[in-house]
């Protein structure tokens, strides 16, 4: 069954001096502030797109890399992972670094690098950022 997220902004102003909300519908989890310093420069409270695709991707990816261990007999204990979007002003996403620590009892070093690097292909964040030139990948079990 396919399923369909919704997120809504209210923008006023010019890129530069606007500002806006954007209000995750779907869950009615908040409101955020966004606004352009917060993108190319310091957030001080305020979110970006690129910390809302950040959050997007670090939860997707540790969803399918759960998945995938699971769908190959192993438990996993925790998996923490990071995505921090680099946005460049004039370029746009210009990178996106995944990093995952894991607590997988009874995998190998080469079973976890091989199913980590299966999750960061195969997550449909990932796939949706196919256009982000450098996705990097650094994982580590524990």
């Amino acid at each position: 069954m396919a399923t369909t997220r919704t997120a809504k902004t209210h923008w006023e102003g010019n890129l530069l001096e606007g500002k806006g909300t954007v209000a995750l519908e779907s869950s009615k989890v908040g409101t955020y502030d966004v606004n352009w310093p917060a993108r190319a420069e310091q957030p001080n409270g305020v979110t970006s797109p690129e910390e809302l695709i950040a959050a997007a991707h670090s939860s997707c990816y540790s969803m399918a890399f759960s998945h995938g261990l699971a769908g190959k007999g192993y438990t996993v204990e925790a998996l923490d992972t990071q995505a921090d979007v680099t946005f460049q002003p004039g370029e746009g996403i210009t990178g996106i670094a995944l990093t995952v620590k894991a607590r997988v009892p009874g995998l190998s070093e080469e079973d976890f690098q091989a199913a980590a690097q299966d999750a960061k292909a195969n997550c449909p964040v990932s796939q949706a950022l196919a256009g982000v030139k450098n996705i990097t990948l650094a994982a580590e079990l524990v």
